[in-house]
C-alpha cells in the first residue's frame, strides 16, 4: 500500500514537472502561428506599397516570443534597412 501511494505521488511529481515546458512550448507555437499570420495580413496590405516581410521560421518564431510588438519590430526594421540601401545606391 504504502509502495503503491508512492508510485502515485512520483507520477503526479514527474507529470508537474513536464507539464510546465510543454505549456511554454505550446504557448510559443501558438503565438509563432498568430505570428505567421499577422506577417501574412501585412504581406498582403503591403501589396499595394511595394512592402513586403519574408515569412519563414526566424520571422514567426521572432514574432511568437514577443508578439505583436516584434511584428512591429520587424515593420520597423525592414523599413529603416530599406532606407539605408536607397542611400547606399545614391552614393555609388
Amino acid at each position: 500500500m504504502i509502495i503503491y501511494i508512492a508510485c502515485i505521488c512520483f507520477l503526479f511529481l514527474f507529470g508537474r514537472i513536464f507539464i510546465l515546458p510543454i505549456k511554454s512550448i505550446l504557448k510559443l507555437v501558438l503565438n509563432s502561428c498568430i505570428g505567421a499570420i499577422m506577417i501574412y495580413i501585412i504581406n498582403l496590405i503591403g501589396v499595394l506599397f511595394q512592402f513586403h516581410i519574408g515569412l519563414n521560421y526566424i520571422t514567426a518564431i521572432f514574432t511568437g516570443i514577443l508578439g505583436v510588438p516584434g511584428v512591429i519590430l520587424l515593420v520597423i526594421l525592414k523599413l529603416v534597412i530599406g532606407r539605408i540601401k536607397e542611400k547606399m545606391k545614391f552614393e555609388k
